[in-house]
């Protein structure tokens, strides 16, 4: 005997998801989807959520997915939340203002990632870059957290349902 297709475990495979929806569709969000920052970029592809049903991601290109952001698909339900995934960080904290700008510009110049919070920066972790921001008199603390790193230069903040051009410029 089959078992009946749930919001949990459809019938036909993977939970197939086609749609961004925001943050305040409406309706209730019956799965959640953990991503890490750098898969929150990936859109198309085979995914499971948090509770283990598979989900089907083919989403037009465009902005990276946002924590508590819906996703659908041809139906109405089951609406699907993002969710922040926990990954291994680096903290950086510094003695002055001027240590942590400081800190910023150098990861910057490496274009490494950064989530800016006040008093603090927070990297994916990397030993190479703890040893040198610890070189430089900065305080490195391994957290684990989720990751919400600033969006860059090029990024669209307030268009993320549909695609940009986007310009790189490069001195190589």
């Amino acid at each position: 005997m089959i078992p009946a297709a749930t919001p949990d475990a459809p019938a036909s495979g993977p939970l197939l998801l086609t749609r961004r929806l925001g943050e305040r569709a409406g309706g209730a969000a019956t799965l959640s989807l953990a991503l890490t920052a750098e898969e929150r970029t990936r859109l198309r592809g085979l995914r499971q959520s948090v509770c283990g049903c598979s989900l089907l991601l083919q989403l037009p290109r465009g902005e990276p997915l946002r924590p508590g952001e819906l996703l659908g698909g041809a139906a109405a339900e089951p609406l699907v939340r993002i969710e922040a995934a926990l990954e291994p960080l680096l903290r950086v904290t510094a003695a002055s203002e001027l240590g942590l700008l400081q800190a910023a510009y150098h990861l910057g110049n490496r274009h490494v990632a950064m989530e800016i919070r006040a008093g603090e920066l927070r990297l994916l972790a990397d030993p190479v870059l703890a040893q040198l921001l610890e070189h430089r008199g900065l305080s490195v603390t391994a957290v684990e957290a989720p990751f919400l790193p600033e969006a860059g230069a090029y990024a669209q903040a307030h268009a993320p349902t549909h695609a940009h051009p986007h310009v790189h410029l490069h001195g190589h």
